[in-house]
């Protein structure tokens, strides 16, 4: 029996809810604990928390690929993700007090977003080879995935150095909300937490797959929109917690940084997928989401030189304004771009 709408709205409030609730206490869990490891300003406890706040992409994305099996799901919940962390920065600048977010963000954050467009374009490379054919390279493997894990791993290694002193600095001014508690008190409840982000993670692919039947939307438009929304959440905690702080440059950097992980777990996505290429079963659609992820970084590289001070009729830089607008237009190609889910 097919669920009704009201059903399926209600099943993915619930999974927004959990993932939103213990997405919250899961980044101030793994705060705590890299502090109190001694890890909470190197570079290892930033690792640590781009981690957890990835944590709802791994989870769908391994779950959409091997067991609920609609890779549309999966693929649009990471380019999807791409975009919403993006307009984030032109969110975040629209109330932001001291002038245009991006005139206060350093120079070297533009090494981030090049990588992050570098990864974008790999994968959306791989998309186009695989609908020529041309994509696999061992099995089921595209070439795109060892060419992204090779990609990450450098742009990892080289921003190590560049971002060590902004890591440090957001430490220093982040306090462990949990000092009073011991490491194995912080622990066993970041574990749990865990647990719920990755159980609704588990869930949002059925879910969202279920929304695109009853609404008869298309799998790319619903996982791009809905499902990467939810699964966003984290890093709008982790984001506007530095952006309270004053920490622009940690804010900055968790969504450019966000954005490499995201590509890893597309990569990650095709390891897991065994149903035959990933990339070939994927819809030509999401390539509106990957353009979209590279014009919209592109934006924001040309802003952090650019410097905008200026806000346009008062409300936020040309900056800010071109990103909401892209992303709007990305959602409405989205919607017509693909077709209907299979009832």
């Amino acid at each position: 029996m097919e669920p009704t709408a009201a059903v399926v709205w209600t099943q993915y409030g619930l999974c927004v809810l959990a993932i939103g609730i213990a997405g919250v206490k899961l980044t101030d869990y793994g705060d705590s604990i890299a502090d109190k490891t001694g890890m909470g300003g190197s570079w290892v406890g930033l690792v640590l928390i781009a981690t957890v706040t990835s944590l709802p992409e791994l989870a769908t994305g391994i779950t959409a690929a091997t067991v609920a099996l609609v890779p549309d799901i999966a693929a649009g919940d990471i380019y999807g993700s791409c975009v919403y962390n993006l307009v984030l920065l032109a969110v975040l600048d629209l109330f932001s007090r001291r002038g245009p977010l991006l005139s206060r963000v350093q120079r070297q954050h533009v090494m981030t977003a090049g990588f992050g467009i570098l990864l974008i374009s790999i994968s959306g490379l791989a998309l186009l080879a695989s609908k020529a054919g041309l994509s696999t390279l061992a099995g089921h493997l595209s070439w795109g995935t060892p060419a992204i894990l090779v990609v990450y791993a450098v742009a990892i290694r080289t921003l190590h150095g560049y971002q060590e002193e902004e890591v440090e600095e957001f430490a220093d001014q982040e306090p462990d909300r949990y000092a009073e508690h011991s490491l194995k008190w912080v622990a066993r409840r970041y574990g749990i937490a865990a647990s719920v982000v990755v159980l609704a993670g588990i869930a949002l692919p059925y879910v969202s797959e279920d929304l695109a039947v009853v609404m008869d939307w298309n799998q790319s438009f619903t996982g791009t929109l809905f499902t990467a929304l939810s699964t966003s959440l984290p890093e709008l905690v982790v984001t506007l917690a530095a952006l309270r702080l004053g920490a622009v440059d940690m804010a900055a950097g968790n969504v450019l940084g966000s954005n490499l992980f995201n590509i890893l777990v597309l990569a990650v996505d095709d390891l897991v997928y065994t149903q035959g290429s990933f990339f070939a079963d994927i819809s030509e659609g999401h390539l509106v989401s990957a353009f979209t992820a590279v014009a919209m970084t592109g934006i924001v590289v040309a802003g952090i030189y650019y410097r905008p001070r200026i806000r346009v009729l008062g409300i936020g830089s040309w900056a800010s304004l071109a990103l909401i607008g892209l992303f709007v237009l990305n959602a409405w190609l989205s919607f017509h771009i693909g077709e209907p889910a299979v009832h």
